[in-house]
């Protein structure tokens, strides 16, 4: 008795999984591929406006950034921002797939922003202009514009004059730091 091999065919996936699920599996790829690939000022960026991330011009986005892979749509990073290396930016606080939109929580970081390694951004935040958030911080309320965030406990720590982008060096940003009033 002689078996009869199966094929399956690409349309038979496609009827089975629906164009719906097939985009949210591409878009899951492409986030996994964003943790790896070269490219903070183009690859990364691209692959994420793809997903849906409303990305500003001049963008660098390090390695090994989480961008919410659920509700990308939910981002929004302004012009000349950067984000550093391990963080990640939520969008939502739920278990399971994919719920509607009115689940997530929009994130928005606004222009001249600088986001240190290792740090959490929590769903309804946004990040004022010029803004610098200390390395390892966890945003879970929104940042003014123009301030220095950080620890030991999150909150201002000094008025930022001048924005620490690839335009203006560490030390231009140090020395433009004012005490808090």
């Amino acid at each position: 008795m002689r078996r009869k091999s199966i094929q399956i065919s690409p349309w038979f996936i496609f009827r089975k999984l629906g164009i719906f699920k097939l985009k949210e599996i591409f878009h899951r790829f492409l986030n996994r591929l964003t943790f790896f690939m070269p490219g903070g000022y183009r690859i990364r960026p691209l692959l994420h406006k793809i997903r849906g991330v409303r990305i500003g011009k001049q963008v660098f986005i390090s390695k090994f950034v989480y961008l919410d892979e659920l509700h990308p749509e939910a981002i929004s990073i302004g012009d000349n921002s950067s984000i550093g290396l391990r963080s990640s930016v939520f969008t939502h606080f739920y278990w399971g797939g994919k719920r509607s939109k009115e689940h997530a929580g929009p994130v928005i970081i606004e222009e001249d922003v600088f986001i240190g390694p290792h740090c959490v951004i929590l769903p309804n935040v946004t990040i004022g202009r010029g803004s610098v958030i200390q390395a390892g911080t966890v945003v879970t309320r929104n940042v003014p514009p123009g301030i220095f965030w950080g620890a030991p406990k999150a909150g201002p720590l000094a008025k930022a004059t001048i924005p620490l982008t690839h335009e203006n060096e560490y030390d231009m940003f140090v020395r433009g730091l004012r005490p808090m009033k």
